[in-house]
């Protein structure tokens, strides 16, 4: 099995003929899907998504894949193919338009759907091809064919690219669930069609590879979903993703059946499940879908709310409601459904919110007492019937934390692939497939590039190490007038403390620190404002920590007097 090895060099050229195979995104992290192959000097890039930061990264909005090794190539893209409509799939989409407009953009009816209500907020017109199922279409070297599967959200699709120097197959997200609400299964006879023909590099979703046997089947959760709406006393406040259409199918199903109405709460559910009924993916009964001012009028026990939230984000519905900043009152009697997932390293975010809304008197049915969700990847023994029915000759797992690639990599090698050619790349290793085999030959840059506010790529990792040490040890300011002939403080320093605990006379034993470090500097000649500054913070900064264990933002500010 083929590692990532910290040491790898920059990739050189591709060999003539050969496959070039790079994920800036989504490996070794769970977001920021993006695979680019590049083949007879084009480049195909498949999903193109974004991350959600994690606590250690205030103020940041979301993280975007490192477009740099691509960036002096952008006329030599054919397409970007979308697998699903998920963020962590389209979400990075808009930046890269921003950089080239006009590359065809490839995806479903509701992929395609969900991206352009996207970029008409960042006023981009799209050029976009619809493919579906069975469909075949060539973009420069690449021969696409588009295969169906099931995941958490509709129109899912895997691709095979075809080039000279074999094939290629991109399950993209999914699972296989045989009894989906839509009837649209995982086409496992294509996959077997595929395998046939020869799958010389199998790239698939590691999500769920350390989950042992088969993923439920979404319809498993009817009955803990009917029950919530027959019982509840009052309102039923439903939190799901806000692209969950099958979920909010069935909560719509079951409210009907027991004479509830529904209304959609926030901005991108309210959208999302408009574009999802306008397209016939949402089948909603007629009046039972009402606005907030028809709500009002209804008594509680005929009241289903879905809105957005289920991962605690702090600024969705579900998170404001709890915390009593929502024009929503969560009180007793109260039946919250958390719909969904929790997401590796959301898990304190969503308690916080369960905690909150339980306060208020509300009861929450979740998945740690309710069989309301089933993921939307491929479990252990589904990633198993694949290999099987593929026989891949080379096997990239992609879509997971490290632990999920190297689960799905043990999986390929137990079904027979050659551990020589089962390949556990990260975000930047290049991988080539030349005369029929894969093997890591380098890198390219692929850090985490920041979206703060309106500023891309602005925040550094540098920058948000200031921030965390603002927000966790505080800042002091020293302001010290230095007399310009003997380099001796004028008068005694000012000191401005935030975030950092102190009182009148906590900085009084810093004052002989600072004149010692004068005293030296001027012996040594050493007169410049800049340089005294950097000799003053690291003085006060070793006192801080020496005195108070704390390694505070140290702001020195010398003035001539």
């Amino acid at each position: 099995m083929s590692h990532p090895h910290p040491e790898l060099k920059a990739a050189p050229p591709l060999p003539k003929g050969g496959l070039r195979v790079t994920a800036l995104g989504g490996l070794g992290e769970i977001g920021r899907n993006m695979t680019v192959f590049e083949h007879a000097g084009k480049l195909l890039i498949v999903d193109c998504g974004v991350l959600f930061p994690e606590e250690n990264q205030p103020g940041v909005d979301v993280i975007l894949p490192d477009f740099t090794s691509i960036r002096d190539r952008l006329d030599d893209i054919v397409a970007v193919v979308l697998t699903h409509g998920h963020e962590d799939h389209i979400g990075g989409v808009p930046y890269l338009l921003r950089e080239r407009s006009d590359i065809p953009v490839v995806g479903s009816k509701l992929t395609l759907a969900f991206l352009e209500a996207k970029l008409k907020e960042h006023g981009i017109r799209p050029r976009t091809v619809r493919v579906r199922e069975g469909d075949r279409r060539g973009f420069g070297p690449f021969d696409c064919e588009f295969v169906a599967v099931n995941h958490s959200i509709p129109d899912g699709l895997a691709v095979a690219l075809r080039t000279r120097a074999g094939m290629v197959l991109h399950t993209g997200d999914f699972k296989m669930d045989q009894f989906p609400l839509d009837d649209r299964i995982t086409d496992l006879r294509a996959f077997a069609r595929l395998g046939e023909e020869g799958v010389d590099l199998f790239l698939t979703d590691s999500t769920n590879a350390e989950v042992p046997g088969f993923t439920t089947s979404e319809r498993e959760l009817n009955p803990a979903i009917e029950q919530v709406l027959r019982t509840a006393p009052r309102r039923v406040i439903v939190s799901s993703f806000a692209s969950h259409v099958h979920r909010i199918q069935q909560v719509l199903d079951a409210a009907h059946q027991h004479g509830r109405k529904v209304a959609f709460v926030g901005r991108s559910m309210v959208r999302n499940m408009g574009i999802a009924r306008d397209l016939g993916y949402l089948k909603v009964p007629s009046g039972l879908v009402v606005n907030a001012k028809e709500l009002e009028k209804l008594p509680d026990h005929r009241i289903t709310l879905v809105c957005t939230g289920s991962q605690g984000e702090p600024m969705a519905a579900l998170s404001r409601m709890a915390n009593r900043d929502h024009a929503i009152r969560i009180g007793k009697g109260d039946t919250v459904l958390l719909a969904s997932s929790l997401i590796p390293g959301n898990e304190n975010a969503i308690y916080r919110v369960i905690n909150g809304l339980t306060r208020w008197g509300a009861n929450v049915v979740h998945k740690g007492n309710a069989k309301v969700h089933v993921s939307g990847h491929a479990s252990a023994g589904e990633l198993v019937y694949c290999y099987n029915i593929v026989r891949p000759r080379n096997v990239m797992p992609v879509h997971g934390e490290f632990r999920h690639l190297r689960a799905n990599a043990d999986l390929a090698i137990r079904t027979g692939v050659d551990p020589e050619r089962v390949v556990i790349a990260e975000d930047g290793v290049v991988v080539d497939l030349v005369d029929g085999r894969a093997s890591i030959v380098g890198k390219v840059p692929a850090g985490n590039v920041y979206v703060d506010g309106m500023e891309v790529g602005g925040a550094t990792e540098a920058s948000l190490k200031d921030r965390v040490t603002l927000a966790q040890e505080g800042v002091i300011t020293v302001v010290a007038l230095v007399d310009a002939d003997t380099g001796a403080l004028a008068e005694p320093p000012d000191f401005l403390a935030r975030g950092f605990v102190h009182d009148e006379s906590t900085f009084e034993p810093v004052i002989p620190v600072i004149e010692k470090t004068l005293a030296t500097a001027a012996e040594e000649g050493v007169g410049d404002a800049h340089q005294l500054e950097q000799l003053i913070a690291r003085a006060v900064g070793n006192w801080a920590f020496r005195a108070h264990r704390r390694r505070p933002l140290i702001i020195p500010v010398v003035i001539d007097a």
